[in-house]
Order: C-alpha cells, then structure tokens, then sequence
C-alpha cells in the first residue's frame, strides 16, 4: 500500500512505540489536544511541542495541511501506525487521527529524545 500524501517520512516500530508511550505519559502528568481541530489550533498558536499523526487516516485531507503548517512553526511531528492505537495512549475509547503534546509531564525526556529523532528521520 501507498504512503498517504500527508505522511513525509517513515518511522520505524521502535520509535512509534515511543511516541505512544510519550502520548501516554503526556495525557496522564501533561497536557495534550487531541483530534486534529485542536492539533491545528496548538500549532498556529505553536504552543504544540511535538504533534503525533495515525497513518491509517481516511480521507487522506483531514490530515493533509498538519505537515506544512509543523514544518512552517518548526515543530517537530512523527507518525503511528493506527489511529486506534493513538486513542487509546490519550485514554479515549475512540480512534484519534491527530495528537499534539503541549505540555509532555513526565515525558520530557522522552520528548527531547524523540526530538532529535525527528531531526534525524526527516532527512
């Protein structure tokens, strides 16, 4: 299967694992905005840290402007596998297309790390 358009790079197992264990921690002792309406409005306002997208988005648009506009505020994003997966890190029973970290808790030096990751990924 295609990557979606909106997915820029791929992000081994290990580090998805990672960025779900971060969102995880980060809903529990931080803050985080889930669903992309919020991610998009974190992100304009650039009080997002890192931002977290499903890869199995359908359609494929909901998530299209979210790179742009994390590469236009210079925050960091990484993708998942499934949606449903990336709920259930955030505590919800639903699936969420999109998560962004605000305030990572506990996570911070998961989110450094995961940081520099990025850095390393997108080029």
């Amino acid at each position: 299967m295609a990557r979606p358009i909106y997915v820029r790079f791929e992000t081994p197992a290990d580090v998805a694992d990672k960025v779900l264990q971060l969102a995880q921690l980060a809903s529990e002792t931080g803050k985080v905005r889930v669903g992309t309406n919020e991610v998009t409005k974190s992100s304009e306002r650039a009080e997002a840290k890192l931002v977290i997208m499903a890869e199995d988005v359908d359609p494929v648009e909901i998530l299209a402007h979210v790179p742009m506009l994390c590469e236009e505020k210079r925050i960091p994003y990484l993708y998942v596998p499934k949606k449903q997966r990336l709920g259930q890190s955030v505590g919800l029973s639903k699936a969420a297309a999109s998560v962004a970290v605000v305030e990572p808790g506990e996570g911070k030096g998961l989110l450094e790390e995961l940081s520099q990751t990025f850095s390393s990924l997108k080029k």
